[in-house]
């Protein structure tokens, strides 16, 4: 009599819309806030990295398999590192806002788009007799789903455009404007500038991360310890 092999509670899916859901309220905190100053973004953004980063961390145990973890392993430090340097109230100034998430985005991008271009690379490739050392790191990308590598590199392209925008933000930029209509007189300033392209990047990736996260896929069979010890018992099967 064959059983049906066993399956993971949570997958890559939950922690997908759990990053789409933190990068939503980003998004919306800063886009309906009239402030944009930098402590009000170093805020969002402190919420946003520490919440992202503890539930990338938690799901090392819930969600990924032994031979999977190190990648969401350094993302989820990477981001928890930003959030709590975020939340530091001596950093909260124009400068601290663009170091920490101009950094945050090129470690968090970089490591993003390594690995999923690496999985999407070794995905399907067969082991070469004479590369013998190779033999580890395809079968580990080949027990990641493409539309996963897919979905990594995606978004950890769209990290790294985040942090180059920020680059070519003028820190000290300051324009003032005035409307008749409502004869009042503003400054656009490069903070202003810096919170918003964050807020947008928020928006994007959101909207992405949740389309992912509905998009069908095969649910993941246990492939560490829990799996061995189900095979063993057949009784502690569901």
């Amino acid at each position: 009599m064959t059983s049906t092999p066993a399956r993971r509670t949570f997958d890559v899916r939950h922690v997908q819309f759990a990053r789409a859901a933190f990068l939503a309220l980003a998004a919306v905190m800063i886009t309906f806030s009239p402030d944009h100053s930098a402590a009000v973004g170093l805020a969002v953004f402190s919420g946003f990295a520490i919440a992202t980063g503890l539930v990338l961390l938690i799901a090392l145990w819930l969600v990924y398999a032994a031979g999977r973890r190190m990648t969401p392993a350094l993302l989820g430090i990477a981001t928890l590192v930003a959030g709590m340097a975020g939340g530091l109230q001596p950093l909260r100034t124009v400068a601290g806002y663009f170091v920490i998430v101009i950094a945050w985005a090129l470690v968090a991008g970089a490591i993003e788009t390594v690995w999923g271009a690496r999985a999407l690379r070794l995905s399907g490739r067969a082991v070469d007799p004479q590369r013998p050392w190779e033999q580890d790191a395809i079968a580990a990308a080949g027990a990641v789903p493409r539309g996963e590598a897919r979905d990594a590199l995606t978004v950890g392209i769209l990290t790294l455009v985040l942090g180059v925008a920020l680059v070519f933000v003028p820190w000290d930029y300051a324009l003032e404007y005035t409307i008749d209509q409502a004869g009042q007189t503003f400054t656009l300033t490069g903070i202003t500038i810096g919170v918003g392209i964050f807020g947008g990047y928020a928006a994007i990736t959101a909207v992405y991360l949740a389309i992912a996260g509905f998009s069908p896929r095969a649910p993941e069979p246990l492939t560490d310890e829990a799996t061995a010890a189900s095979a063993a018992d057949p009784k502690e099967l569901p």
